[in-house]
């Protein structure tokens, strides 16, 4: 199984260009925020049960995948701080088992595009951070560094890109037809 780690800043457009992505490879799309909307209806985000829960479901979906022989998966991440340093490696642990390969894929845009994407109402139906003042403040506090384990990627700056041009772009730089 192909496991496309489909990773950036909140608001580059990472849902839109993994649904492109599914569109051209027939892959399936899990949506990181599906885990964090779950957990974070039980557990306050960052909790010690929320961080044990999500990753168990997270890595959960992979193992099933796997297991299930699917063809490729397209896994939409935002680093946070309250991911734990070891989950990279936990998920690539998973995937390459059984012979599946992880592909990182770093969707990037400029600070002005970004902060266009974050204001955008359609943000909101997932709970996704939508504010540019609480994602300066998030930023600044080094809450989305990103973590060495993800240096090996293709780079994407989707600024001035649309999200099927983006798409049909991973696809081809990662062989994927």
């Amino acid at each position: 199984m192909k496991l496309i780690f489909l990773h950036g800043l909140p608001g580059v457009g990472k849902l839109t260009v993994a649904r492109g992505v599914a569109e051209l490879t027939g892959f399936k799309v899990f949506h990181n925020h599906l885990a964090v909307d779950l957990v974070q209806s039980l557990f306050e985000f960052g909790s010690p049960p929320f961080v044990e829960l999500r990753e168990t479901i997270w890595l959960a979906a992979f193992s099933q995948a796997v297991e299930a022989e699917l063809d490729g998966l397209i896994f939409t991440f935002a680093h946070d701080r309250t991911v734990r340093e070891g989950f990279i490696g936990s998920v690539r642990k998973v995937v390459e088992a059984t012979g599946g390969e992880v592909l990182f894929v770093e969707l990037k845009c400029s600070p002005e595009e970004l902060e266009a994407r974050l204001a955008h109402p359609s943000r909101r139906s997932f709970g996704k951070l939508a504010s540019v003042e609480q994602f300066r403040e998030l930023s600044e506090a080094g809450a989305f560094a990103c973590p060495d384990a993800l240096a090996d990627r293709l780079v994407l700056d989707t600024t001035g890109v649309s999200a099927p041009d983006a798409a049909r772009l991973i696809v081809n730089e990662l062989g994927l037809r």
